[in-house]
């Protein structure tokens, strides 16, 4: 080829190779990008997660302002678990809803790294395990209203290992506590690398408190009957109304609640025994393992049964994933979320014991209300439930 050849030949080359070029580092950009994004999807990965919203219901049926967490800075939780601020950031921190012990479950049949971020709308996290790489707000909050916070509640893990199920010792204090009752499920170790070492666990682990409105609402009428609204356009999946006296029991199912519906007061004839089993049911129906429905059930069976009149409901998934959205990258196959809302009815029944416990001092009986205590004294000082039959 000769020399005129040879050039005219480039100059015809040469553009068309730079634009090839161009073009393949866009290309490569645009696809790092869809990566960084989520674009990119996990297979063989699967995500179950569970919790617990829990409430009271005030004068109009709608969940009020309560001191969720105790005062004393007494906790149920083992203490290697992370606190936000220090342990006294409880006091006078008051909110609508506690979210208590969720737990995020991964399976995996390799190794495989992600990253987790959870926003909780209108509220903060509290509690939770193994370390996070960022927990906003920051500081110190006390004495505060939830809904004068100026952002909302974020936690973030940043490279957590997820590697196949294998035998691991995790963390354990002498102590019980029904944190470890999460544990007994067939998921996937977790851990989390800190500058003092790793921790591991079977879950990711988190608490908070938040100002947000519930899905539904529950009002008593003049005849102690239970008027159930749903405030939302999606189903409540189902609902439970619970009430114990004593080691008297009783429950009352209501299916679905797609508007309105009122509920009679259970007979206290059932047992606490049906009734978890009636609620494991539906935790699979919806979604969850059969060993993670048990984890749930077992560990919240103390809580959930304990004195007094409660709704207990399926939380829907839409009202969750807006209240409570979590963003997980690479995006696993699957993600379940199954929540369960308590709320708690201040009856009649209820108001008469506290008080006379309270003259009493009824140390016992006081306990058995516990967190409740003060809530259904408000309620019965502003006379927002009417007098007992």
């Amino acid at each position: 080829m000769s020399s005129g050849l040879r050039q005219s030949f480039w100059r015809t080359l040469m553009p068309r190779r730079l634009a090839f070029l161009v073009a393949v580092e866009f290309a490569g950009i645009c696809i790092a990008s869809w990566l960084v994004a989520g674009g990119l999807n996990l297979p063989d990965l699967t995500v179950h997660e569970w919790g617990t919203f829990t409430a009271i219901a005030g004068k109009n049926g709608h969940a009020v302002e309560w001191q969720p967490l105790p005062s004393t800075g007494a906790t149920d939780l083992p203490g290697f678990v992370e606190h936000f601020s220090s342990t006294d950031f409880k006091l006078g921190l008051r909110g609508t809803i506690r979210m208590e012990t969720p737990v995020m479950y991964f399976y995996s049949p390799r190794e495989v790294k992600v990253s987790v971020k959870v926003t909780f709308d209108k509220g903060i996290i509290t509690e939770w395990y193994p370390h996070a790489r960022r927990v906003e707000p920051g500081g110190v909050l006390r004495n505060t209203d939830l809904d004068q916070l100026p952002m909302n509640g974020t936690i973030a893990w940043d490279s957590v290992s997820i590697s196949p199920p294998v035998v691991t010792d995790f963390p354990r204090e002498d102590r019980e506590s029904r944190y470890y009752t999460a544990r007994e499920t067939a998921s996937s170790p977790v851990s989390v690398t800190t500058p003092q070492g790793d921790q591991q666990e079977k879950f990711l682990f988190y608490r908070g408190v938040s100002a947000s409105p519930l899905p539904l609402s529950a009002e008593l009428d003049s005849d102690g009957r239970l008027w159930v609204k749903n405030l939302g356009q999606e189903e409540v999946p189902a609902i439970v109304l619970f009430e114990r006296r004593g080691e008297a029991v009783g429950y009352r199912s209501g299916g679905a609640l797609t508007d309105e519906t009122v509920l009679d007061p259970p007979a206290l004839t059932d047992t606490v025994e049906s009734l978890c089993a009636e609620l494991e049911g539906i935790l699979v129906e919806r979604g969850l393992y059969p060993d993670e429905a048990s984890a749930m059930m077992r560990t919240w069976r103390d809580s959930w049964f304990e004195e007094g009149s409660r709704l207990i409901y399926i939380v829907p998934g839409g009202f969750v994933d807006n209240i409570l959205p979590v963003t997980i990258e690479p995006v696993p196959a699957q993600f379940t979320r199954v929540f369960v809302g308590r709320l708690e009815i201040v009856t009649p029944a209820s108001i008469q014991a506290v008080r006379t416990a309270l003259a009493a001092h009824d140390e016992a009986t006081l306990k058995k209300y516990d967190r409740f205590t003060g809530p259904i004294l408000e309620v019965a000082k502003a006379n927002q439930v009417p007098a007992a039959r």
